[in-house]
């Protein structure tokens, strides 16, 4: 067991080395990616502008007062969460964005484009279009500007889609696309005025030639509902769970502008707040007004009436009597008064009530008129706060959902109430002004009997007195509604405003960037070199090999970059001389005790390097002195005749249809102890002369003349001539090509091999690469196979002669001078 697991750390750890190997080999591409990345990275931090968060807080009044019975249920922050999301939804409303717009000057934005990157100029440009309010204006037409020498600027026209609208009712009035065209040079202060345009431009103190002149600028006319769009994107949130403050918070390019509106939009907040608690106070002092332009006009002429009759009349004291009926009749005045003008407020209210079924805005209170009537105000409170609810109700659902529609029944249900209520009160008002009424007549039973003169007197100071009671009672409550107005407060509160002070980009992330960069550059040539070997259906290292088959291997040569395909002949001191010379050693093993040996080698496809291994294994016996014969065996493409410059007009093919002998076949290479035989001229039916007793002849009666014998054959994966070979050879040498022998094609036939149970087939790997780059590769094939070359990360360079060139010329040239 220990053994095991310490062949598997050995094996893991040569796969972390390849795997290394496989990056290092890339190691320019990592290299580049990383530059390009992280000029990227700079290019982005540099033209990319910055966006910052700017942020406000706010603290929500909260309605849950006095003891909550929720609480006992642990449902205390319910009607606490229910009034925050409430304000929420206030604070993220259409209508109070619109509000805080139309508050800010915004109606023009003014650009800047240099380097490539547009920016705002908020506060900051050097010039100012001022137009008229009441004349529309080009809303979303962009205007180019050029600042000029001369206190001069050129102006165009550019866009697609223009609509003309009105500042001043904040409506878009027409579309005019592509009929607003302006190009010229202006002088600054000029009017420009044309059928849809009307305004001029001029410099402000922002102006600094240096800076400004000649840059390329220009503005546009915006419309509420596009700013309102724009300014719509900003959060919400609570600071936590159990507090009602709130931070607002918003992105923008511009932390000025952003800090701005957020500011006024609070502003608005608190406005609106106020002003809703404001509007009982402003509804009161709505309705006095409207009473005092009735009664003012009867006091004015009550006045003048008493003042004349005084004038012009001798009117003695009144005696004791008199002046106690007179007492009493003012006293009944009064309290007719007081009941008159709280009957009219019992008559417009219930007027409202049916005239306003959606809202009760405009509604006066009783107790702002100086009614106590517990029953009644009840009602209206209860009436108000289901109109409140229902508003705030309406901002996250619409009209037929179910919660609207209850709020609409109980609605109905308290109105029917309300005016049940009111129709008894005006009811028992009425009874109440007819008994001061009766009473007022019997008092003036007893005035009529007083002389005519002080009972004239009487009846106009009565009427005076009338008109003044009423007219003093409802200045009095008009002054306390005043003064409850001015001192009221907002109940929310602004806790931070909105600053620009310090604050950091939020975007681009410029360190953070270069980080993402350089892993980015480091992850696409990984990726590449995973994906390059995962997608690739080529043999390239040992592990391919293990994993298709279990057949051993016999060895490798490496990669041939000679001219000459007789490589072993021109150069046996070189490294790939020393391949041969390996698997000649390795091929040992398969003797058996064996002098003499028939090496069969094969492949799957063509180009794989089968013909390149059977000659130069053929040289290197030969070189051994061993009496080796090579044999082409590919009758359908015979080569080998080209490469040592021999014919082909005898051979296999001929001996095989008994036109040649086997002397005639036989021809000396420049070698010394290597023959060849030839292919011979293509037949009709290669595969049946191959299967023929004939071919058996052949390959006994060169047994007994040679000690070795190399058959060159065609590929298994296209003819099946090299399987009628294997019955003639002690080994099999199966080659495969490096980056070339495609992996579904070779397990295929390999499979098919290894269910023959075909003895002493062998894999050779051909063509491997062993510069300094590839340890991966050459390790895998290398290890363990000759002297010092397989291991394919620079051991044994230098201790051959790969670049030396034979002296004065080859040796093949020499055997064939010789010849």
């Amino acid at each position: 067991m220990e053994n095991y697991i310490k062949e598997m750390n050995q094996e893991e750890s040569i796969d972390f080395k390849q795997l290394f190997f496989k990056f290092y080999r890339y190691w320019y591409f990592f290299i580049i990616t990383i530059f390009i990345a992280m000029i990227i990275a700079f290019l982005f931090n540099k033209y990319t502008e910055p966006v910052y968060k700017v942020s406000t807080t706010v603290m929500v009044k909260d309605d849950k007062t006095g003891f909550d019975p929720q609480a006992l249920l642990g449902l205390g922050n319910l009607k606490s969460n229910q009034n925050l999301n409430n304000e929420i939804g206030v604070l993220k409303s259409r209508s109070l964005v619109n509000r805080a717009i139309r508050a800010l000057d915004f109606r023009v934005s003014y650009f800047l484009e240099d380097n490539f990157v547009t920016r705002e100029l908020y506060t900051q440009s050097p010039f100012t279009v001022v137009f008229d309010t009441a004349f529309p204006q080009p809303a979303g037409l962009r205007f180019n500007l050029k600042i000029l020498p001369e206190n001069q600027y050129s102006l165009s026209t550019e866009g697609e889609a223009a609509f003309l609208y009105s500042f001043s009712s904040n409506r878009q009035l027409e579309d005019i696309s592509k009929q607003v065209a302006i190009s010229g040079t202006f002088g600054f202060g000029q009017e420009i005025k044309g059928r849809y345009h009307n305004f001029k431009i001029i410099l402000n103190p922002n102006y600094v030639p240096k800076e400004h002149l000649g840059k390329n600028m220009f503005f546009m006319f915006n419309k509420t509902e596009d700013l309102a769009r724009q300014f719509m994107d900003y959060t919400i949130e609570p600071i936590n769970r159990e507090a009602s403050i709130v931070e607002i918070s918003m992105r923008s390019n511009n932390m000025h502008k952003a800090a701005d509106f957020l500011n006024m939009l609070t502003t608005a907040y608190l406005q609106r707040s106020l002003e809703k608690k404001n509007q009982i106070a402003t509804n009161t002092i709505n309705f006095i007004d409207d009473q005092l332009l009735g009664i003012s006009d009867s006091l004015q002429m009550a006045e003048m009436n008493l003042q004349q009759f005084r004038t012009t009349n001798e009117v003695m004291n009144l005696d004791f009597q008199s002046q106690q009926v007179f007492t009493m009749m003012r006293d009944l005045e009064e309290r007719k008064a007081e009941l008159i003008v709280k009957n009219e407020y019992y008559l417009y209210l219930q007027n409202y009530l049916r005239n306003n079924e959606d809202n009760i805005d405009g509604l006066t209170v009783p107790s702002s008129m100086g009614i106590d009537d517990p029953v009644l105000t009840t009602l209206i409170n209860e009436l108000t706060r289901l109109y409140a609810e229902r508003g705030e109700a309406l901002l996250t659902a619409r009209e037929k959902n179910p919660i609207i529609a209850s709020f609409d029944d109980r609605i109905r249900v308290n109105k029917r109430t309300l005016e049940e209520n009111i129709k008894n009160i005006v009811n028992t008002s009425n009874i109440a002004i007819r008994d001061i009424n009766n009473r007022i007549n019997q008092l003036s039973t007893r005035i009529n009997r007083l002389p005519g003169t002080q009972r004239a007197l009487f009846g106009i100071e009565r009427k005076f007195k009338l008109n003044d009671a009423i007219y003093t009672y409802l200045l009095e409550k008009r002054s306390e509604a005043q003064i409850t107005r001015a001192s009221n407060m907002p109940d929310n509160e602004v806790i931070d405003e909105a600053t620009v002070d310090q604050l950091q980009p939020v975007f681009p992330k410029k360190t953070l960037n270069y980080t993402i960069a350089f892993l980015l550059g480091l992850v696409f040539p990984v990726v590449y070199v995973l994906g390059k070997d995962y997608f690739n259906d080529k043999l390239i290292d040992k592990k391919d090999l293990e994993s298709l088959t279990s057949l051993p291997m016999i060895g490798h040569v490496i990669h041939n970059s000679k001219e000459s395909q007789i490589v072993v002949a021109e150069y046996p001191k070189s490294s790939i001389s020393e391949s041969f010379r390996s698997i000649r050693t390795n091929l040992s093993y398969y003797a058996q005790n064996k002098e003499k040996q028939v090496i069969l080698i094969t492949s799957t496809m063509v180009s794989e390097g089968k013909t390149f291994t059977a000659i130069n294994l053929a040289s290197i016996f030969a070189l051994y002195g061993k009496k080796t014969l090579l044999m082409g065996y590919d009758l359908r493409k015979p080569k080998i005749y080209q490469d040592f410059g021999l014919s082909n007009t005898e051979g296999i093919s001929s001996f095989l249809i008994h036109r040649s002998d086997l002397q005639g076949i036989i021809q000396k290479s420049p070698l010394d102890n290597l023959d060849i035989v030839m292919a011979g001229p293509v037949p009709p039916n290669p595969a049946e002369l191959i299967a023929s007793d004939r071919n058996d002849e052949l390959i006994d009666g060169l047994k007994e003349i040679y000690d070795f014998i190399i058959i060159d054959t065609p590929p298994v994966g296209l003819v099946t001539d090299a399987f009628l070979l294997m019955k003639y050879a002690d080994v099999k040498v199966f080659v495969v090509r490096q980056n070339y022998t495609n992996k579904k094609v070779f397990g295929s036939i390999i499979a098919d091999i290894e269910s023959r149970n075909i003895p002493n087939m062998t894999i050779l790997v051909n063509d491997v690469k062993m510069d300094k780059n590839s340890y991966g590769y050459g390790y895998g094939y290398g290890y363990g196979y000759g002297y010092g070359y397989g291991y394919g990360s620079g051991y044994g360079y230098g201790y051959y002669t790969d670049d030396q060139e034979p002296e004065e010329e080859g040796l093949v040239d020499k055997m064939f001078r010789k010849t």
